[in-house]
């Protein structure tokens, strides 16, 4: 969460569900860097992705948040 577009990214998220396509129309991004981003992110486990032909899509994954809310509501 270090890095602005990686907020953008949730941000954008929280609309729904995208594909990388229209993430990196709507960011005003090139998919390479969105591409490395969202890497983090699913690694982290605040997104999810699905393929459906040749397209990921991406979603928010509420039950990772609530475990970093839970987290954070320590301090």
């Amino acid at each position: 969460l270090s890095e602005p577009i990686r907020i953008q990214v949730l941000e954008l998220l929280r609309e729904g569900e995208f594909c990388v396509g229209d993430m990196c129309e709507r960011l005003s991004i090139a998919q390479s860097k969105l591409s490395f981003h969202l890497k983090t992110l699913k690694q982290a486990g605040l997104v999810t992705a699905r393929q459906q032909g040749r397209w990921m899509y991406y979603s928010l994954n509420p039950e990772q948040f609530n475990v970093l809310e839970s987290y954070l509501s320590g301090y």
